[in-house]
């Protein structure tokens, strides 16, 4: 079991992490350059229905969720919390966000949005708490298919992709920008903040 100390790290890293990311996704937004898949899902949606982004980015985390069910794939803590705080993060971050004026600014915003989202990443995989909801879709796609990770998650993006985008999801140069850069940011970034058990320390034999 892991000391007080660290299970403590592991909440606020996770509270920070999802935080983070729903900034992130605001950012993105505001430059309109283009989402990640899925996003541009999430924005075709709210194109549709009315709801806010965060609303929608709820739900369907929730949804994608229940698909675990045939997958046998089990929610941890960090999880549940995914489903809720990204998008109420990413409402609020949207209310205080004004939008950028100018080319130069909405490419900051784009770029600040896609490095955040690499950090906070790694910041709530790294609290080792439960995969997100569509992480978990995928792990369990994988153990189910027999399919590569790689394979499966390409997959999955194309699909929400190409739908978000027949709903009127924004698709653009900061969507190949990310597809291009959060493998490459997450590896950098996971390493650093994985939280991992202390080494037991060694046993002293009486002689």
């Amino acid at each position: 079991m892991l000391p007080s100390d660290h299970r403590t790290r592991r909440f606020v890293q996770l509270f920070v992490g999802l935080a983070l990311y729903g900034l992130s996704s605001a950012l993105m937004i505001r430059a309109q350059l283009g989402l990640d898949p899925w996003d541009v899902f999430h924005q075709g949606l709210v194109e549709h229905t009315g709801l806010s982004f965060g609303v929608i980015t709820i739900i369907v985390g929730a949804v994608v969720m229940l698909g675990w069910i045939p997958l046998r794939q089990w929610p941890g803590i960090g999880t549940l919390c995914n489903v809720v705080l990204v998008g109420v993060s990413v409402d609020v971050s949207l209310a205080l966000l004004p939008a950028p004026s100018g080319l130069p600014a909405r490419i900051a915003f784009l770029a600040g949005g896609i490095v955040l989202c690499g950090f906070a990443t790694g910041c709530y995989v790294g609290a080792g708490l439960g995969p997100g909801p569509r992480d978990g879709l995928m792990t369990g796609l994988v153990a189910r298919t027999g399919g590569s990770i790689r394979l499966v998650r390409t997959g999955i993006e194309i699909a929400v992709l190409a739908v978000g985008f027949l709903l009127g999801g924004s698709v653009g140069v900061g969507t190949l920008a990310y597809a291009l850069a959060i493998g490459p940011l997450v590896h950098f970034f996971l390493p650093l903040m994985k939280i991992t058990a202390p080494e037991p320390a060694p046993e002293h034999v009486a002689s």
